[in-house]
C-alpha cells in the first residue's frame, strides 16, 4: 500500500503533510516515527494529518504527531502549512478556514500576498490548565534544574510552553536546559521551551526546544508564547516580530482574553509516495 504525502516547512520547521480526506490513512505512533525518521523515512519534525470534519461548522479536522510518535494539539507553523496544503490540493477554495483540533477550533486565513495567519486561541495562564505544578498563577516561576535555578513564564496555547529570557540566543544553553525543562517533573505533559532575547519592544530573537522533537528551526506556537509572555511582563508591545533560526514571524496579541495570531510563510518542498 502506498500513501501520497507532501513535504512542507514553515521557516525550516518541517512537516510531512498527509491528505486523509481523499485517501485512507490510519496514523499510529509507530507509523509517525517511521515517517519522521530522517535516515530511513521521509524525515520531519512533525506529521500533519488532514481529515474530514466531525462537525458541521468546520471545514477540516487537523491532527499533529511529533517525530517521537506522540500526538499534540497545536502547531503554529504547521497550521500555516495546513492552510497552504488544502488550498494547493484544491480541497477547498476558501481564504478563511475553521479547523477542528484537539485544542479547539483553529481559524486560518490567507491574504492576497499569500501570507498565512493562524489564530491560535486565547492564552491560558492557569497552572492546572497548562498543565504546570504551582500553588498559584504568577508572571514567572522559579524552577530548579539540578544545581541551577531559572525564571520561566508558563502558559498554554493548546500545548504547554515555558519561556525564559536570555541575553543572547546564540550563547543560550538550549542543548543543556532544553531537555531538562522539557521533561521537568513540574510539567507532567512535558513542555516546549523558548529562549527569548529582547531586541526592542516590538522585536525579539528566539530559539525553541520542542517537546518530542528537540530544537527546531522555528516554532509558531513557541513564537506566540514568547511574545505573549513578554507582553504580560511589560517587556514587549504588539505586534511583535520574532526572529527564529529559520526566519521571522509576526505575532499579534491585544491582551487578556484575546486570541493570539501568528503570520508568516508556508513552503512546499516536494510531493511523493511512500510504501507502508
Amino acid at each position: 500500500m502506498y500513501i501520497r504525502f507532501t513535504k512542507m516547512h514553515g521557516l525550516g520547521n518541517d512537516f510531512v503533510v498527509i491528505d486523509a480526506v481523499t485517501q485512507a490513512v490510519t496514523m499510529t505512533d509507530k507509523l509517525a516515527r517511521r515517517l519522521a525518521d530522517r535516515n530511513t523515512g521521509i524525515g520531519c519534525d512533525q506529521i500533519l494529518l488532514v481529515e474530514p470534519p466531525t462537525r458541521p461548522d468546520v471545514d477540516f479536522k487537523y491532527r499533529i504527531f511529533n517525530a517521537d510518535g506522540s500526538e499534540v494539539a497545536q502547531c503554529g507553523n504547521g497550521a500555516r502549512c495546513f492552510a497552504k496544503f488544502v488550498r494547493d490540493r484544491r480541497l477547498t477554495g476558501k481564504s478563511l478556514l475553521s479547523v477542528e483540533t484537539h485544542a479547539g477550533i483553529l481559524q486560518l486565513s490567507i491574504d492576497d500576498q499569500q501570507n498565512y495567519t493562524a489564530a491560535l486561541g486565547i492564552p491560558n495562564f492557569e497552572p492546572a490548565q497548562i498543565p504546570f505544578e504551582a500553588e498559584q498563577c504568577a508572571l514567572t516561576y522559579v524552577i530548579e534544574t539540578g544545581e541551577q535555578s531559572v525564571d520561566v513564564a508558563a502558559l498554554s496555547l493548546g500545548n504547554p510552553h515555558a519561556v525564559l529570557q536570555v541575553h543572547d540566543i546564540q550563547q543560550a544553553p538550549v542543548e543543556l536546559l532544553g531537555p531538562l525543562l522539557e521533561s521537568h517533573s513540574r510539567f507532567p505533559e512535558r513542555v516546549n521551551v523558548g529562549f527569548m532575547a529582547l531586541v526592542t519592544r516590538h522585536e525579539i530573537n528566539l530559539r525553541v526546544y520542542e517537546r518530542g522533537a528537540g530544537e527546531t528551526q522555528a516554532c509558531g506556537s513557541g513564537a506566540c508564547a514568547a511574545a505573549v509572555a513578554g507582553i504580560t511582563q511589560d517587556l514587549l508591545d504588539s505586534p511583535v516580530k520574532v526572529n527564529l533560526p529559520g526566519g521571522s514571524l509576526t505575532i499579534t496579541w491585544l491582551g487578556e482574553e484575546q486570541p493570539v495570531s501568528v503570520t508568516g510563510p508556508a513552503t512546499t518542498v516536494y510531493q511523493g509516495r511512500i510504501r507502508l
